[in-house]
């Protein structure tokens, strides 16, 4: 079988993305894994390699058909938007913008069939929003440019995997935007995923929105009545092992202790806080419900440490992983 050719996403080029971009391209694993072709910019993965005190030799191709798989060797569809003198550390919006295109020109890609997943460094949200992109993150420009009409955010880690029914809103406007049918699609697209990364029968476990599940009523105005119990019932009648709606507090513990495979939390920080607490250099941000899939860090551009070769960059290494083992395989 051939190895999949996953498309990399630079990043905001003033935060840690060109650094973490380049130590996961030269993990001796994911060099044997797969064909990985950056979108960015090389004369900042270079100083991205300098910085980390790394050696490698920088490809600049067109077509991911012409990547190399040699260690040692990354793989450049450049851009060239980056100035020379752009600093690390400071919002930009030469930067945000940069950001943006690396992301559509890899939808691009993805929808030519070049390649099989992508997995992206982070970007700023204030300094897309700068360049006059106005998204709230990347799942949602994602989806956009794929022209795909609802996805959802999974976070995995080791130990526990989390899928959000809502994200990028405030908590008032979340609870009022779940409803049985979001919730049942939500399961849905986790379950899909799950069994796609080779787990058969994942075990789902559904948050309540209220402290205790609401108490039958006694906290809340019934929301676990009436907009998740009925997307459970639906899922499990069409043989998807899900439970709920149960209390996040318990639920998060019994899925860390390995009795869930999957929690489906209803709002962001509801599964964020958790998957945090377990540490984020081993989190992997998944979308799921894209055209292709979709992976990356679970951390942000870190402008304070960034183009100072003191980054984590286990955490890419791992979106890497996790994009080899979702990307479709080609004879």
């Amino acid at each position: 079988m051939s190895l999949p050719t996953i498309g990399v996403t630079m990043g905001d080029a003033a935060g840690v993305g060109p650094e973490i971009t380049v130590a996961a391209l030269l993990d001796a694993e994911i060099t044997t894994t797969c064909r990985a072709v950056v979108i960015g910019d090389t004369a900042r993965l270079r100083r991205g390699a300098e910085a980390l005190g790394l050696d490698a030799e920088f490809h600049e191709i067109t077509d991911p058909n012409d990547a190399r798989t040699e260690t040692g060797v990354i793989n450049v569809i450049n851009l060239g938007l980056i100035p020379e003198d752009l600093p690390f550390g400071e919002l930009s919006a030469i930067a945000g913008d940069a950001a943006f295109q690396y992301i559509r020109v890899a939808c691009e890609l993805a929808a030519a069939g070049s390649i099989q997943a992508i997995c992206t460094a982070p970007l700023n949200k204030s300094a897309l929003h700068s360049a006059g992109h106005k998204y709230p993150g990347h799942t949602e420009l994602l989806a956009e440019l794929t022209n795909t009409e609802e996805v959802s955010m999974m976070l995995s880690t080791p130990k526990l995997r989390v899928i959000h029914v809502t994200t990028h809103i405030g908590l008032i406007d979340a609870i009022a935007k779940i409803e049985p049918g979001l919730v049942e699609r939500t399961i849905r697209r986790g379950h899909a995923a799950l069994q796609g990364a080779g787990i058969a029968d994942p075990r789902i476990g559904v948050a309540a929105i209220n402290p205790h599940a609401g108490e039958n009523g006694l906290f809340g105005y019934d929301e676990e009545a009436l907009k998740i119990a009925p997307a459970v019932d639906a899922a499990r009648a069409d043989g998807i092992n899900a439970e709920g709606p149960l209390p996040a507090d318990t639920l998060f513990f019994l899925a860390g202790r390995g009795d869930y495979d999957l929690v489906v939390a209803q709002y962001h920080d509801q599964g964020h806080g958790p998957i945090k607490v377990l540490g984020i250099e081993a989190g992997v941000n998944i979308t799921v419900g894209l055209p292709v899939p979709r992976t990356s860090v679970d951390h942000g551009t870190a402008f304070d440490i960034a183009g100072k070769g003191i980054v984590d960059t286990r955490s890419m290494v791992e979106a890497m992983r996790q994009a080899i083992v979702l990307a479709p395989v080609h004879a």
